[in-house]
């Protein structure tokens, strides 16, 4: 019988939850505060705990940060006053599986619990078999090939990911592997799961779009149906306008327990939620676990090896793979080179030249015209973006302008770039 830690100060709450939990099959313990609660967690085992959020000593929120903090697969539910909707999303951002808004429906308390379960057996369950079979330790190595610490980092990422069905957000540029990553937290839930089922929200200003992600009364269209003990993925996440936004984040909190839902945004959400361009809610149902994709100029020193990755996987088939290889001017040009598509671009670039080659070298001169000539490289400004712009500001004000001093900050040649 999956068993329930009630927490809240007042004892008429506490019997009158008893009153409709228990007739559905499960058991309930209480708590008056945090403090009392955080004793019981650590002396039973509790499946669920459902908190009141304005408690005193130890309110909901820091009863939820410690809960999280002693043990990360706590399942949480926030109950809140409904004018508290800010602390709703805020319990959200520290780990909530949910809340409700008093006062709610018995149906609604019964059927969070019932998710809430849901999740909890799913989390064990992944727990358990750490790697599903036929994803081993050595698969993940393969799909994202480098010896840099940005790449090793990640590897240890999707390593963790693969044993949890945390919402996963994979923030980085275009070109820099996010649907890879996407196809291994699927192959991690095994031969028996569902389809990834992958949707472009750039194309949300498509008529069937809404029909099909977002479907009838906040239930989910045929896209989430299909998704069912698979991957939901949502390409492009910044690209939603508002009102699809809200209407996503309700979609989530009512079916996100039956598929892993793994999203991708170039953009900054976290600084979008700050600003009022993205919607609170979804950010925090979406972004249990940001993942950063390194760029190509993250991790220079991985050029070579992905050269020589993707020149094998192409070579022209008259002669052995092994012996194509690049020059060291062909290597140190396309090391000088900003990649704006990642490994994408790079592999299109290697994928050209190799596969249609006669020659076992590769020089130079077998490049693009836009990697070796000058004047076809980028302007400063359209080389940096955003917040790397901002940097590159702020560095040469710090060098009075100098800018061959700053290019030595930076690692920049500002005489090439421009």
């Amino acid at each position: 019988m999956p068993s329930v830690l009630i927490v809240d100060d007042l004892l008429s709450i506490h019997e009158m939850l008893e009153a409709v939990i228990q007739p559905t099959g499960f058991s309930t313990a209480f708590a008056t505060d945090g403090e009392k609660a955080m004793a019981r967690y650590t002396a039973e085992q509790f499946d669920l705990v459902l908190a009141d959020i304005d408690m005193k000593p130890m309110d909901g929120i820091t009863l939820l940060k410690n809960l999280k903090q002693y043990d990360p697969a706590a399942v949480v539910i926030i109950m809140t006053a409904y004018a508290s909707t800010e602390s709703a999303i805020q319990a959200l951002k520290f780990g909530a599986f949910d809340y409700l808004q008093k006062p709610f429906r018995v149906t609604e308390l019964i059927e969070t619990l019932k998710r809430g379960i849901e999740f909890k057996k799913f989390q064990s369950e992944r727990a358990a078999a750490v790697l599903a079979p036929g994803l081993e330790a050595g698969d993940i190595e393969k799909r994202f090939i480098g010896r840099s610490p940005a790449v090793a980092k990640l590897v240890q990422q999707i390593k963790k990911l693969a044993t949890v069905r945390t919402p996963v957000l994979l923030q980085g540029e275009n070109g820099t592997g996010k649907i890879a990553v996407a196809e291994v937290l699927h192959a991690a839930l095994g031969s028996g799961a569902g389809p990834l089922v992958r949707i472009d929200c750039s194309l949300s200003s498509d008529n069937n779009f809404r029909e099909g992600l977002l479907g009838q009364n906040g239930a989910g269209g045929a896209w989430v149906e299909q998704a069912k003990n698979g991957v939901l993925y949502l390409q492009h996440l910044q690209c939603l306008p508002a009102e699809v936004q809200e209407a996503l984040a309700s979609v989530l909190r009512n079916t996100a327990h039956g598929f892993r839902l793994v999203c991708t945004t170039t953009d900054d959400l976290e600084r979008l939620v700050d600003e009022g361009k993205f919607h609170d809610e979804l950010f925090y149902r979406v972004a249990s676990f940001p993942v950063h994709m390194p760029s190509l100029r993250e991790r220079p020193e991985d050029l070579p090896l992905l050269i020589k990755h993707h020149a094998a996987r192409v070579a022209n088939p008259h002669f052995d793979a092994n012996l194509v290889e690049f020059t060291d001017d062909a290597i140190a040009l396309m090391s000088t080179y900003h990649w704006p598509g990642n490994v994408t671009e790079l592999l299109q670039v290697v994928s050209k030249i190799v596969s249609s080659s006669e020659a076992r070298v590769i020089t130079s001169q077998q490049l693009p015209l836009r990697l070796r000539e000058i004047h076809h490289w980028p302007s400063l400004g359209e080389y940096l973006a955003g917040q790397e712009k901002q940097y590159v500001d702020m560095v040469l004000r710090a060098c009075h302008g100098d800018k061959g001093q700053a290019a030595k900050v930076l690692g920049v040649d500002f005489a090439r770039l421009g």
